[in-house]
């Protein structure tokens, strides 16, 4: 009995890999969101990773997790690596192709709980001088282990809603910011202003200052012979 059950089960688990074998060999996930930001104010967010915190979908799902930070402070060479529960899992991030207010490439390495590696991107495209698209892609290849995983998970289901959550929150953080850096901009605009009367009223008052003034009934009088 025991026998023809170990018989089944190696049956089914090889039905099961050579089905899965011919899952495809690459993945690609993609969500977009338009934000109420200009372009550079988001781009601002993503190619700092120290940013991330405030917006990265992962966050919430284990606040513990342990953020390690090297490499350059933003842009291309800025890299940390993660450590969280299982839900989050253990990796790195790099990146490795930023593009003013247009691209940030990243590579990822996942290490926990399983082996894998991907590409992030994170594409800007402006609309007009207050808004900005974002589309968030990762693409990977499909080991046998994810191509098992994908026979009875989603994955762009569920790694999708997560993208959906972690564009929400960067348009949030990014339409806070760009209110942020236009009321600065006011305020600026606003003191330079000012002092620009004050000194012109200032100046006018010491030209006033130092221009003689006649006498009453002077002008016009002759002089007696």
């Amino acid at each position: 009995m025991i026998k023809k059950f170990l018989i089944a089960l190696v049956v089914v688990v090889g039905g099961v890999l050579v089905f899965a074998a011919t899952r495809p060999d690459q993945y690609h996930i993609e969500r977009s969101a338009k934000m109420d930001a200009p372009a550079p104010v988001v781009f601002s967010q993503i190619d700092d990773l120290h940013a991330w915190t405030a917006w990265s979908p992962w966050e919430k799902l284990d606040p513990n997790t342990k953020m390690t930070y090297s490499g350059a402070p933003r842009g291309v060479g800025a890299k940390y690596a993660w450590q969280g529960n299982s839900k989050v899992g253990k990796g790195n991030v790099e990146i490795v192709e930023s593009t003013p207010s247009t691209l940030v490439r990243c590579k990822l390495e996942f290490i926990e709980p399983f082996a894998a590696t991907a590409e992030a991107k994170y594409v800007l495209v402006p609309e007009g001088d207050h808004a900005t698209t974002v589309t968030w892609s990762m693409d990977g290849k499909n080991n046998l282990v994810g191509k098992v995983f994908s026979l009875f998970m989603n994955m762009d289901k569920q790694v999708g809603t997560q993208f959906e959550s972690g564009l929400a929150n960067l348009s949030k953080v990014s339409a806070v910011e760009a209110r942020k850096q236009e009321e600065l901009a006011e305020a600026k605009a606003k003191a330079e202003s000012e002092a620009k009367a004050k000194a012109e009223a200032q100046a006018a008052a010491e030209k006033a200052a130092a221009t003689p003034k006649g006498k009453p009934g002077h002008k016009g009088r002759r002089k007696p012979r």
